[in-house]
């Protein structure tokens, strides 16, 4: 089975999957997917924005129900997390939609919001048009950068063999020279005790 039929097969599947722990990466993949025809790009705008939603729809809840709990393991950072409560509480709105954008806010902005009691009933279909919005943004940009990355895609098939003939050879030759060093000191440290 080569690698195109995979993602044919597992493709949808596979970006829910991936957009919910990972979003950006997994939507721009799926946005080349769709140029090169392997998957639609209505479903696949469709799938990573229901990946997307839900994972920041577990987030939130996990912030509503133990967001103190895990703030607090963050007091280092707790100037930054007052300054985005604020904002939370000035521009939910706002805030609910756009920290799917703002980096180092995807994992963090659902639980910050959580632990703001914003109301499920707000909450909710704002996480789903930020989701959309996110998730059609980025699937076009990786249609459009599939013009690029379609000829090297192409031949990725391919290459695949040797790549993974590569890595194991690499990770050989590091297990074999950890190895050695360590059969070395205990040489040496048997000697010192002698």
């Amino acid at each position: 089975m080569d690698i195109n039929s995979l993602i044919s097969q597992y493709g949808y599947a596979a970006l829910v999957i991936g957009s919910i722990a990972e979003g950006e990466t997994i939507t721009l993949l799926g946005g080349v997917a769709a140029h090169q025809g392997l998957l639609r790009f209505p479903l696949v705008v469709i799938s990573v924005a229901l990946g997307g939603m839900i994972g920041d729809q577990l987030l939130y809840l996990l912030g509503r129900r133990y967001g103190m709990k895990i703030l607090r393991r963050f007091s280092r950072h707790r100037d930054k997390i007052h300054q985005a409560q604020t904002l939370i509480r000035r521009h939910p709105y706002l805030f609910v939609i756009g920290s799917r954008f703002m980096y180092g806010f995807r994992i963090v902005g659902p639980l910050l919001i959580g632990t703001s009691r914003l109301r499920p009933k707000i909450f909710l279909p704002l996480n789903i048009l930020g989701a959309i919005v996110w998730a059609l943004l980025f699937a076009t940009l990786g249609y459009v950068g599939g013009e690029v990355i379609g000829p090297w895609l192409h031949q990725f098939d391919q290459h695949v063999k040797r790549w993974i003939w590569l890595v194991i050879a690499i990770a050989l030759v590091v297990c074999l020279r950890w190895w050695f060093r360590r059969r070395r000191k205990k040489r040496q440290n048997s000697t010192k005790h002698d």
